[in-house]
């Protein structure tokens, strides 16, 4: 036993995303037993003495460092310098790479660094690496504009993966021209001293055209439209063989009221809801999700690539499914009136949302009505025309049940986060022609109160008949994390415990709501928090305070869904428990893999859809350079002030060479810029007007010139002079930094995703 339980421990430490732990704490995300943990602790002992683990601050348990080597993907800067984000935690976390010591590696690749102490930085020491070895590539193909200059040809490769220019040949081989968006294939690398080389394999257009973006992204981040013609015999084979009627096992359910809520444009429709009042006072929510394990089975050449996919990809105006659409907006999109296989979950509640049993069942449905947000948010209002009267009764039944939940989840802790978000408008040829601001009306918030239900179901089910699962993590946020929002709350001007708590969070943001504040306040608790990731290990979801969390409400388009469903078709069936041993539940170790590919796959597509989306906005602001316009300050560094355009929700940068004549020092306890001759600060949250000074399409970036802070902040603590600080207090900037310093910052996600 003691032998089994060490190699769990070693996997679940070894995992990505693991935050060392005490051993009690462990033992409770591996979900080791109580009558277990005796071994579990002798284990971690054993493994302790032969160094395997060691025990760091406070007894965490984390692995060693391995002989002065690190394993990880390097994160290269335009400046030459870059970081290694280890495979595994370490005890000196990210690890800096200085110019010249990077071989040739790239942003994205997997290589080996050799570590070496750099000296101590306020009583810690820290360390230098150095590239010894590239491991695997992230990337080998590259878009950019084709340009010819001093007889030579080269490509300029768009984004910040890679930062100097690919020379080709051969150009006229794809009927490139200058000018012209190509995708370039690496055949030399580059390094200190070596050019990087490569060939032209294919010709996008012209920068502008129609289209041309969002190929360009599609390529750059290497999705495909078309699917294998083996994945699409799967599909055309399971559609030719369903008939709904075969099946008898399934819960009859098409005479029961059925709807879906979805966006205007949505064309797979993979969650519906019903509601019933049962005899006993209590009331009962039917969630019914899209039976798409029924077909797409395990091994299949259909599920190999969802597999390889991990999700569906949403850019503006396009969408790279995850399944052949002959199934995501076909057999298993619940359309209205048509018959179709669900995986349904029965909750029921009291009155005020306490639930009081749970069931499961594969069900057969027929969709009463499709409506959209806003027709939902019609018969909120009481604008009910036109609508079947069981269908007004079933959204106001489901407003009032959405709102006990929604108030029962607020008591219990969930973190709600109010940032602006904007929908982009198009002409026909896909291009921005203006933004209006995203419906945030109720009827978001309720079909998001069932999905989360549904989804917390289906994971302590999974939990409670000890099977591992593919979860929805979302770790506590790390202490100096919560210590350093805490500090920045109180220049602001709230009193706020040291370190910030849930119930600290609760209360801050209900307190700013309305006040000027409070966009950076809640800047500031969502940059507080770490990453929602998909992992097996037991850790909770911080943000929705729920102790047990998977995916299971979106199967058509992301597959650690499709796993969960798997695994509630073995219970339905009564087959899950004799399952355990076999091959159709997965091992700890094979959902710790899936988990890091979905979880990278999910980030993949929520950069490509933010890149492209700025992309899109950029193109418009090119029509408007000079015009002042109002924005909010989202953060202070080196390079300068990084302002968010107000209407648009994009960034640019207010260099510190273009900031009023003055020497600015970085406060990063204060996120400020502090002018120390005139005192003036500039804080993160401030409501300034920008002028637009100047775009950048190829490196995504936007230049911005400070006009005027309409909005200063309240509460900030004046500059004291006379006491001159130590360098480790204070960094003194020139007001003309090197014009090569490029450092940007993205675009923060608008709201905590679940």
């Amino acid at each position: 036993m003691p032998d089994k339980i060490s190699e769990r421990i070693l996997s679940h430490v070894s995992d990505a995303q693991y935050q060392p732990q005490k051993a009690r704490a462990l033992s409770r995300a591996m979900g080791i037993a109580e009558h277990e943990y005796g071994a579990f602790r002798d284990a971690v002992r054993a493994l302790a003495k032969t160094g395997r683990v060691v025990l760091g601050s406070k007894n965490a348990i984390m692995l060693p460092d391995q002989a002065g080597r690190v394993v990880g993907v390097f994160r290269g800067n335009p400046r030459g310098f870059g970081f290694i984000v280890p495979d595994t935690p370490s005890t000196h976390g990210d690890l800096y790479v200085p110019e010249g010591r990077a071989l040739d590696a790239i942003t994205g690749d997997r290589v080996i660094a050799r570590v070496s102490k750099a000296g101590k930085r306020d009583g810690r020491r820290i360390f230098k690496g150095e590239i010894i070895e590239v491991l695997q590539r992230g990337q080998n193909r590259f878009v950019g504009e084709l340009l010819h200059e001093d007889s030579r040809w080269f490509v300029l490769p768009d984004g910040n993966t890679l930062h100097v220019p690919i020379f080709v040949r051969d150009v006229g081989a794809k009927n490139a021209q200058r000018g012209d968006q190509v995708v370039a294939e690496i055949i030399q690398y580059p390094a200190p001293g070596i050019e990087a080389k490569g060939v032209i394999v294919e010709t996008l257009g012209r920068r502008g055209d129609p289209g041309v973006d969002t190929l360009a992204i599609c390529r750059q981040y290497q999705f495909s439209d078309t699917f294998s013609e083996a994945a699409l015999e799967d599909a055309r084979q399971v559609t030719a063989r369903f008939d709904p009627e075969a099946d008898d096992s399934r819960e009859e359910l098409t005479g029961e009221t059925i709807i879906t809520i979805d966006p205007d444009d949505a064309r797979d429709f993979d969650d519906a809801f019903s509601i019933r009042q049962l005899d006993d006072g209590l009331i009962e929510l039917g969630v019914h999700i899209a039976d798409v394990a029924s077909f797409v089975k395990a091994g299949s050449a259909l599920d190999e690539e969802a597999r390889e996919r991990g999700n569906s990809v949403y850019l503006p105006r396009h969408v790279v499914p995850m399944l052949p659409e002959v199934l995501s907006n076909g057999l298993c999109s619940l359309q209205e009136n048509e018959p179709r296989f669900t995986k349904s979950v029965f909750l029921r509640y009291d009155n005020k949302g306490k639930i009081k049993g749970t069931r499961f069942a594969n069900g057969l449905i027929r969709s009463a009505k499709r409506l959209t947000y806003g027709e939902a948010t019609q018969i909120i209002s009481g604008k009910n025309r036109g609508y079947d009267k069981k269908i007004v009764a079933l959204v106001r039944e489901a407003e009032a049940l959405a709102r006990t939940l929604h108030a029962r989840r607020l008591r219990t802790g969930q973190i709600v986060l109010e940032l602006p978000e904007v929908e982009l408008v198009f002409d026909d040829d896909g291009k921005v022609i203006d933004v209006e601001p995203a419906d945030t009306s109720f009827s978001h918030t309720l079909i998001e109160m069932f999905m989360v239900e549904a989804n917390e179901a289906a994971a302590r089910l999974l939990h409670r008949q000890g099977v591992p699962c593919l979860r929805r993590v979302h770790p506590d946020p790390d202490a100096d994390a919560l210590t350093n929002a805490a500090r920045f709350v109180r220049v602001l001007g709230h009193e706020v415990p040291a370190r910030l708590g849930r119930k600290d969070m609760q209360r801050l943001l209900k307190n700013v709501k309305g006040r000027p504040e409070s966009f950076a306040v809640n800047l500031a608790v969502l940059r507080s928090m770490q990453r929602a990731e998909y992992a097996p290990r037991n850790v909770g979801h911080f943000a929705l305070a729920s102790k047990h969390y998977c995916h299971f409400t979106s199967p058509i388009r992301r597959y650690p869904d499709l796993t969960v469903h798997r695994l509630l078709d073995l219970h339905i069936r009564g087959e899950l428990e004799a399952a355990k041993h076999g091959d159709e539940v997965p091992t700890f170790d094979a959902l710790q893999k899936l988990g890091g590919h979905c979880s990278f796959t999910e980030q993949r597509a929520t950069s490509a859809e933010r890149e492209l989306r700025k992309i899109k906005v950029l193109q418009h602001l090119e029509g408007r350079i000079g015009d002042v316009v109002p924005g909010i300050v989202t953060g202070v560094a080196n390079a300068g002030v990084f302002v968010q355009i107000e209407k648009y929700l994009i960034d640019g940068l207010v260099r510190l060479k273009d900031l009023p004549d003055d020497w600015w020092d970085v406060d990063t306890k204060a996120g400020s810029l502090v002018g120390e001759r005139t005192g003036r600060r500039i804080t993160i949250g401030d409501v300034v007007r920008v002028r637009l000074e100047a775009i950048n399409l190829a490196a995504r970036e936007l230049d911005l010139i400070l006009v005027e802070t309409t909005q200063p902040q309240k509460g900030t603590p004046k500059k004291k002079h006379g006491k001159k600080q130590s360098p480790s207090a204070k960094r003194k900037q020139a007001t003309r930094p090197p014009k090569r310093d490029k450092k940007r910052q993205g675009q923060d996600k608008k709201r905590t995703k679940r």
